[in-house]
């Protein structure tokens, strides 16, 4: 068992950025693939970040290249993402999700995920 709390979510003008914080508890996680998805009102979820634990090598979705940054701190157990130029678009809950195995960009192969953290984007 995995558990996920995420924290930093809130409200943010356009072009300004947020980090978001997931802390993850449980097991070990040397086989463990930490993700990002978000889910904006009324649109399927989104992948946005995903990392192997082990190897902290992240991959983005096309809506995160070139403006966010995921990262992990594996004496502390939390993996970040750092959201710059931030745009309304950007506007929706945001989930830290955790699988065994590799990352994966498909929400449903994570079988454990946090209670989600609101990002709205506006003037």
């Amino acid at each position: 068992q995995v558990q996920l709390v995420e924290s930093g979510g809130g409200s943010v003008q356009p072009g300004g950025s947020l980090t978001l914080s997931c802390a993850a508890s449980g097991r070990t996680f040397s086989n463990v693939a930490m993700g990002w998805f978000r889910q904006a009102a009324g649109k399927e979820r989104e992948f946005v970040a995903s990392m192997s634990w082990s190897a902290g090598i992240p991959y983005y979705g096309s809506s995160a290249e070139g403006r966010f940054t995921m990262s992990r701190d594996t004496a502390k157990n939390t993996v970040d993402l750092r959201m710059n130029s931030l745009k309304p678009e950007d506007t929706a809950i945001y989930y830290c999700a955790a699988r065994l195995g590799v990352p994966n960009i498909v929400s449903t192969n994570y079988p454990y995920w946090g209670q989600g953290t609101q990002v709205t984007v506006s003037s």
